[in-house]
């Protein structure tokens, strides 16, 4: 019998505002019982959440997972350091990219997968100028514009 999972899409808007992503990896989560029970309850949230290398190992920092509700005194931390789970060779690439002068590696999404596990999609990233983001603002202003004037013709 299987069992479906309500979908769980969580995204670090301010990410792709703040930072031109370079690249993207996918990784598992090292979560507790309680954790996990929040995120499929859609109580999570990437505000402030940064991921960093330490002795070999990406963790993730500042992701608040809320209480679970009907959680008892075993009840998590809601923000701690989890640990994400990489094969060697993404770590390896994660921590070259990072390394370099101006890139950090950035949450990006966080969602549950088909078979109930929870997955943070994280990118190495390099950070924008404040011209950047004028011109990322213009481009969205253009395209609602275009849409709506589309919308008006039919």
């Amino acid at each position: 019998m299987k069992t479906k999972f309500k979908e769980v899409n969580i995204k670090n808007r301010r990410a792709t505002f703040d930072y031109e992503i370079t690249d993207t990896y996918t990784a598992g989560i090292v979560l507790t019982g309680t954790e996990i029970k929040s995120i499929r309850l859609g109580k999570a949230s990437l505000v402030d959440t940064f991921c960093y290398v330490h002795r070999g190992e990406v963790w993730v920092k500042n992701m608040y997972i809320a209480e679970y509700f009907y959680g008892t005194y075993n009840n998590h931390a809601e923000r701690r350091d989890r640990k994400l789970l990489l094969n060697r060779k993404e770590i390896a690439a994660i921590t070259k990219a990072s390394e370099a002068a101006g890139y950090t590696i950035v949450p990006l999404r966080l969602f549950v997968s088909q078979r109930g596990y929870a997955k943070l999609v994280v990118g190495v990233a390099r950070g924008k100028k404040e011209y950047d983001k004028r011109q990322s603002i213009r481009e969205r202003d253009d395209r609602r514009e275009l849409a709506r004037a589309t919308m008006k013709r039919i």
